[in-house]
C-alpha cells in the first residue's frame, strides 16, 4: 500500500487513514443540517472533495480507483473514475435544477421550500424533512463531481 511514487511516508499514510473518515463524517453532518443551519451542500461537498483529494495525493489515483472504489483502469491514459465524477456533477446539477423548478408545477414561486414534520418516531422523536434537502444534495453532488474532476485531470498531467 505504498503511494503512487514511493515518496509517501508511513506517517502521512497513517494520518490520512485517521483524518479522512473524520472529514467525511463532518461533510455529511454539514450536508444534513444545511437547510436549517449554516452549512449545506456546497461546504459539505468541498470537505468531501478535500478528503478524496487527500487520499489521491497520499496514495495516488490508481489506489483510489482500484482499492477503494473497485474500478479497474481500462488501459487508456484516461482514468474511468474521471467519467464517474463527470456523471456525478451532471446528475447533481440536474437534481438541483429539478428541485428548484418543481414548485413551479404546483403554482408556487421558484425555489419554494416545503416542510414535513414526522412526529413520535421511535428513538428519534421528531424529524423535520425539508424539500430544500434535495437542492442541497444536488449542489453537493455537482460540487464534489466538479472538484474531483479537476483534481483527477490535473493529477493526470
Amino acid at each position: 500500500m505504498s503511494g503512487s511514487s514511493g515518496r509517501t511516508t508511513v506517517i502521512s499514510m497513517t494520518v490520512a487513514r485517521i483524518v479522512v473518515p473524520i472529514i467525511l463524517v463532518t461533510a455529511i453532518a454539514l450536508l444534513l443540517r444545511g437547510h436549517n443551519l449554516p452549512g449545506g451542500g456546497f461546504i459539505g461537498a468541498v470537505l468531501a472533495a478535500a478528503a478524496f483529494a487527500l487520499v489521491y495525493v497520499i496514495f495516488g489515483l490508481d489506489y483510489l480507483q482500484r482499492e477503494i472504489l473497485g474500478i479497474s483502469p481500462d488501459g487508456s491514459e484516461r482514468h474511468r473514475l474521471v467519467d464517474s465524477y463527470r456523471w456525478m456533477a451532471s446528475l447533481g446539477l440536474a437534481l438541483a435544477v429539478g428541485s428548484s423548478l418543481a414548485p413551479l408545477a404546483f403554482d408556487f414561486p421558484f425555489l419554494t421550500q416545503g416542510v414535513l414534520f414526522l412526529e413520535h418516531l421511535p428513538l428519534y422523536g421528531e424529524l423535520e424533512v425539508a424539500s430544500a434537502f434535495a437542492f442541497d444534495l444536488g449542489v453537493f453532488f455537482a460540487v464534489v463531481g466538479g472538484l474531483l474532476t479537476i483534481v483527477a485531470e490535473v493529477g493526470n498531467e
